[in-house]
């Protein structure tokens, strides 16, 4: 399947249902590539289950265990991607640092609030 960025798909709108009390802010970081791979901090929507999660017109479900160094994978391309919440300590990566994670425009605000409380 051909690897999709999931930086660039910024013509997304919601799906119809959702909306704000089921977002939240988390880290994703690409692991189709290897143990580092792009990273970035934005709003995710949860499903009613929370067993999916949307990102950026993106689709993902956990891989419940079974991914190295990875958690969920996007439904379309099958890639595979490490998705938390972000850490107080800014030590966003799975092996440490936050060297080059990019931080949505739209949540810097929600962001840094919610790291320094």
């Amino acid at each position: 399947m051909q690897h999709r960025n999931f930086k660039y798909d910024q013509e997304w709108t919601l799906p119809k249902g959702f909306n704000e009390s089921r977002s939240r802010i988390m880290y994703i970081e690409d692991k189709s590539e290897g143990l580092k791979g792009e990273a970035r901090i934005g709003k995710f929507y949860l499903s009613k289950t929370g067993k999916t999660l949307y990102y950026k017109g993106l689709k993902f479900q956990s891989l419940k265990g079974n991914g190295f160094k990875s958690n969920y994978f996007e439904v379309d391309s099958e890639d595979e991607y490490w998705i938390s919440g972000p850490r107080k300590d800014e030590n966003n990566r799975l092996y440490g640092g936050n060297r080059g994670v990019e931080i949505d425009e739209d949540i810097q605000n929600q962001y840094y609030e919610l790291i320094s409380r």
